[in-house]
């Protein structure tokens, strides 16, 4: 299969919805420690009990999960630069997936599982995943307005 040369506004869509949920799991993310802690005391399952930070990291898990069954199946168009460029673009790339995947798996864990020790490994990764979001935003910045490649234009403006 060769490499579309632009995302779809599906992928696009995905993105930018993905993007908003995490940023929102973040800002709501305070808490959750005594959240959880009244969660197992009271003996709650399932939704009860559900807060902002979790409602929004589900659906920030289903979506990373669309997006990485879009992703697979049409593809995304290659990095622009070097080979090194281009390696750390790709490598970059599969971090933040596994990390976006990661992070609300382990917290779903942690809340519907109840254990608890999982809830400082998910807030570890958390961390990772914020700061490599911001990784990727520097550099989609710098393609966009150093290198003036069009790698920005490529996530709002689909190709189809």
């Amino acid at each position: 299969m060769s490499a579309p040369t632009g995302f779809s506004r599906l992928q696009i869509g995905l993105h930018w919805i993905v993007a908003v949920l995490i940023i929102g799991a973040w800002f709501t993310h305070d808490g959750m420690g005594r959240a959880l802690r009244q969660r197992i005391a009271e003996g709650m399952t399932g939704m009860e009990g559900a807060t902002p930070h979790t409602i929004l990291g589900g659906l920030a898990f289903a979506f990373v999960l669309v997006r990485i069954i879009v992703r697979l199946r049409r593809g995304a168009p290659e990095p622009h630069g070097s080979a090194l460029v281009q390696s750390a673009a790709k490598w970059g790339h599969v971090v933040l997936y596994a990390l976006m995947a990661l992070v609300p798996a382990l917290g779903a864990a942690t809340w519907y599982g109840g254990i608890e020790s999982l809830g400082e490994v998910h807030e570890f990764l958390g961390q990772a995943l914020m700061l490599v979001i911001i990784g990727h935003v520097v550099m989609a910045l710098w393609h966009q307005i150093v290198k003036k490649d069009g790698t920005l234009t490529r996530m709002v403006k689909p190709s189809e």
